[in-house]
């Protein structure tokens, strides 16, 4: 693999007081209520960039504009409501062409009977896993997102929708352990704009148990069974472990009996077999703020390469129909890929944070890599994106209309 180097650019104290008498007059002006932090969360977002296309086709040009906002009240001692909602309003050419998505990501009700139990019952974005590019274990992001805005990992895990399910946790000292229920509501997933689409997030009953035991400061591990309605139980694991000051190592595996990727966006032959889904890799953080992650991401559900191959050069409709049945479970299409991610904090100067990211098909050599520079205020960022999607025609990558996308993304926090 051809490698890709990223450049990253980069209270007051009180005096002591003398005696008492000036503690007493310090007290006295002392105000009287202290302000508290509100239960809204909210901030709007706008983005204008070009899309240069493949295959002939001119060059779009395209504006954004978002609003994301979230209302966190505690109601009553132990009682909690959270609700958590995006709007987005995409445009092609000057507004000739708008779509609009509504994701309501989270709005459930938390009961906290004590202080080592949890009971949660609503609609949750429920995200496990320990690696960065891809989760084996995180089975509720199926179907889960409406609206895409950007490749990085870290917004695809919250833009998403959350599933209405009840929740219950229990808590002890270096342990835990979660179940959760998730019924069936809906069968089919919706396209209007401000649907709540269940069919997308609940067309099945699915359960999680899980549960953690710290073994010692540095180990931690998770274990943990899912189930879903007309398949069989998969087993989970994510592992994380301390190899010194700077280096994480971290391992995330799923299996179990299923049927494979081609079965299930073609209806193919039934291949009914015992599957395992791995990403493991290290993450490295420099004195000066940097952190790299490196990424290995096995899908044995997934093609290898002469399937894979074989796929491309077949039916254009059965190719189009396995790529966007992956990109809706997001799933690798092929068994083994690469996944780098790195971020440099104050890069250079203060406030000015560089993110980095590269995807890499080892079945054929198709890359997307991306590249992001953001600089914060206190209450507003402006951020410069790049990406390019690489490879020969018909690779997981080559094959994207999108070849190149620069875009300029302003956002400001209430």
């Amino acid at each position: 693999m051809r490698s890709l180097l990223f450049i990253f650019v980069a209270v007051t104290s009180i005096p002591a007081l003398a005696d008492d008498a000036d503690a007493l007059q310090l007290a006295d002006k002392a105000p009287a209520s202290v302000e508290t932090a509100s239960n809204w969360h909210i901030f709007t977002e706008g983005a204008l960039g070009t899309s240069e296309q493949r295959y002939g086709l001119p060059t779009l040009h395209t504006e954004r504009w978002s609003l994301d906002a979230q209302y966190d009240k505690a109601l009553a001692p132990g009682w909690r409501l959270l609700l958590s909602d995006r709007l987005d309003i995409t445009s092609q050419d000057k507004f000739d062409h708008h779509d609009t998505i509504n994701t309501l990501k989270e709005s459930y009700l938390s009961w906290q009977q004590s202080d080592d139990q949890i009971v949660d019952l609503g609609r949750i974005n429920v995200r496990n896993g320990v690696a960065t590019g891809y989760n084996p274990t995180d089975y509720f992001r199926t179907n889960a997102l409406r609206s895409v805005v950007s490749v990085d990992p870290i917004s695809l895990k919250k833009n998403r929708l959350g599933s209405v399910m009840m929740r219950g946790q229990k808590l002890w000292d270096g342990g835990s352990l979660t179940a959760l229920y998730s019924p069936k509501l809906e069968s089919q997933p919706s396209t209007a704009p401000f649907n709540a689409d269940l069919g997308a997030t609940n067309n099945e009953n699915r359960w999680l148990l899980s549960t953690s035991k710290k073994l010692s400061d540095n180990l931690t591990p998770q274990w943990m069974i899912f189930g879903e309605a007309h398949h069989a139980p998969q087993l989970g694991a994510n592992l994380t472990g301390v190899l010194n000051d700077s280096t994480v190592a971290f391992a995330e595996w799923s299996g179990g009996r299923s049927r494979s990727l081609r079965y299930q966006a073609l209806n193919t032959a039934d291949d009914y077999a015992f599957r395992s889904r791995l990403a493991t890799g290290l993450t490295y953080t420099t004195t000066n703020k940097i952190t790299l992650t490196l990424e290995y991401d096995y899908n044995g559900a997934g093609l290898n390469q002469h399937d894979w191959d074989a796929l491309r050069r077949g039916s254009p409709l059965a190719y189009g129909q396995y790529r966007l049945y992956a990109q809706n479970i997001q799933d690798p299409v092929t068994r083994q890929s690469l996944f780098f991610f790195g971020t440099w904090q104050d890069a250079l100067i203060n406030h000015l944070d560089i993110s980095a990211m590269q995807r890499f098909n080892d079945a054929d050599h198709s890359r997307m890599s991306w590249l992001e520079g953001r600089y914060h205020w206190d209450h507003a960022d402006l951020a410069l994106q790049w990406q390019l999607n690489s490879g020969n025609a018909g690779s997981e990558f080559g094959a994207l209309f999108q070849q190149r996308i620069v875009q300029v993304v302003g956002t400001y926090f209430f």
